[in-house]
């Protein structure tokens, strides 16, 4: 396909779903807009093919017809039967099944739940349950739930900012909530076969890791191999948001990196055909058991894209690859092009990479290219310097030690996510095997954590914005896309490497 149908392609299917987040056209209006523009699409693409065609008149037809399938494709996304209002701050007794893995808390349990049946009638809808913190539940557990059903509300964080959280919640389909409610377990064994065991698996592999390397060290390998939702707690979470490595908290786009090059790795003894795809199963399959989160699926995509490129013998390229991965998942769920931060961050924070580390790494000449310093340094520069309009505007904080940090930490974080694999695969096998490997990786988790102690508890580690306008950040990003226009053909080489490397 020509680059720019491409672009206008992406541009105007997510225009779509953008427009629709914040306004829902009628059902009748919205099909005279696929009606029209598919007319004029047609005629287009006929006039194209006879070659009596403009081009403006495609592209714009283009834009027009993919813009009206977004719309469409977000009306399909809203709730369809929601529950009777009769039923809403009143007790009822629902059953259903545990869609998603229980997210474990300081104080309490969140559950996720896919009910099918609300005070003896057939629903199909979801919930977010909040339980005790000590609750025995699993995904694909069948429950019955008895407790007061209520609509989620918007809150204010500690900065003053409103949190969207009915938003939040909706774009994972969540609309309805209930707290301390009844729980009892009617059967196990539920849900996707894959899921369970997978899930199965991780939790068995956090229980190996957990009895060989004491706490928070644990927490936080677990965070860095499997995107474990085990909490670090309040206070430390604070501390690595302060310091500005929250990132590695969570499985990020850069674990998932690593984790997908060393899948190739361990396949690259077999005829490539047979490697590409257990590779790619493997990263299908890590992607689900890590709960899917939007950055690992967007580096899952990514990563699987490039395997493909190699399969077919393509030249990989990484900006197409990225807005592939973007449309791939909005088609799948469009609320999470406007309400979804993580994703929103995830993009922005490749885009980075891909278009400003390059003039970056002109600045940062004099760095060693050893240990990855020049390289993490340009990474964390270039990312910081991009995503801070969006994260003033979302969150209003910012750190300012984060680049230190990341520097003292971040090479260190694929041979901490080495060796604790080595430990909780080893640990299967009994503890005096996999000791060594804990021992080194435990001192690995306990530096880290000493730096993020170290920096986040400097006075001046975190600056606060209460107020930051949307109009503000999109001035920033106005001036960066006419900055990097201009600076557009020295862009590719070292940005795609950087990609690769770093997240």
């Amino acid at each position: 396909m020509n680059s720019n149908y491409f672009f206008l392609t992406v541009l105007g299917f997510a225009g779509g779903i953008f427009l629709a987040s914040f306004w829902s056209p009628s059902l009748a209006l919205m099909l005279c807009i696929i009606l029209v523009s598919a007319s004029i699409f047609s005629y287009a693409w006929y006039l194209r093919k006879q070659g009596d065609s403009s081009s403006s008149l495609f592209a714009i037809s283009l834009f027009c017809f993919l813009f009206s399938l977004g719309l469409f494709r977000y009306s399909l996304s809203l709730e369809k039967n929601p529950l009777p209002e009769n039923l809403i701050g009143k007790q009822v007794i629902a059953e259903g099944v545990i869609s998603d893995e229980p997210d474990e808390r300081d104080t309490n349990t969140k559950l996720t739940i896919s009910l099918d049946q609300v005070s003896n009638k057939d629903f199909q809808t979801k919930i977010l349950a909040t339980v005790s913190r000590y609750s025995d539940f699993h995904y694909g557990d069948r429950i019955k739930l008895t407790g007061i059903l209520a609509r989620p509300e918007n809150f204010s964080e500690d900065n003053g900012k409103e949190f969207d959280y009915v938003s939040y919640l909706a774009k994972d389909g969540i609309y309805y909530m209930s707290k301390n409610p009844k729980v009892e377990v009617v059967s196990s064994g539920g849900g996707n076969f894959i899921k369970r065991n997978l899930f199965a698996l991780k939790n068995a592999f956090i229980e190996k890791i957990n009895n060989a390397i004491p706490s928070p060290q644990s927490s936080l390998l677990g965070g860095l191999l499997l995107g474990a939702k085990r909490s670090l707690g309040t206070e430390l979470s604070d501390e690595f948001r302060r310091a500005g490595v929250i990132h590695v908290v969570g499985l990020s786009g850069y674990d998932v990196t690593i984790v997908a090059s060393a899948i190739m790795k361990f396949f690259s003894f077999l005829p490539q055909v047979y490697g590409i795809s257990f590779g790619a199963g493997s990263i299908f399959l890590f992607a689900i058991m890590t709960g899917a989160s939007a950055t690992t699926v967007r580096a899952s995509i990514m990563a699987l894209l490039a395997l493909l490129a190699k399969w077919i013998g393509r030249r990989y390229d990484v900006v197409r690859a990225l807005l592939i991965a973007g449309v791939i998942m909005i088609l799948f769920n469009p609320k999470i092009l406007v309400f979804d931060v993580s994703f929103q961050l995830s993009f922005l924070s490749t885009l980075a990479l891909i278009y400003v580390s390059p003039l970056v790494h002109t600045k940062f000449h004099f760095l060693p290219e050893k240990f990855q310093i020049k390289n993490i340094v340009v990474s964390t520069v270039a990312t910081q310097i991009f995503v801070l309009p969006f994260l003033l505007y979302q969150m209003g904080d910012v750190s300012l030690v984060g680049l230190p940090v990341n520097i003292l930490i971040l090479g260190f974080i694929p041979l901490t996510m080495f060796l604790g694999f080595l430990t909780g695969l080893l640990s299967f096998f009994g503890f005096v095997v996999a000791f060594p490997f804990a021992l080194l990786t435990n001192f690995l988790l306990l530096y880290e954590l000493k730096v993020v102690h170290l920096f986040s508890s400097l006075p001046f580690a975190m600056v606060s914005i209460s107020y930051f306008p949307a109009l503000l950040m999109i001035s920033f990003y106005i001036f960066y896309g006419i900055i990097l226009f201009r600076f557009h053909k020295r862009v590719p080489s070292i940005g795609n490497s950087l990609v690769s490397s770093s997240e």
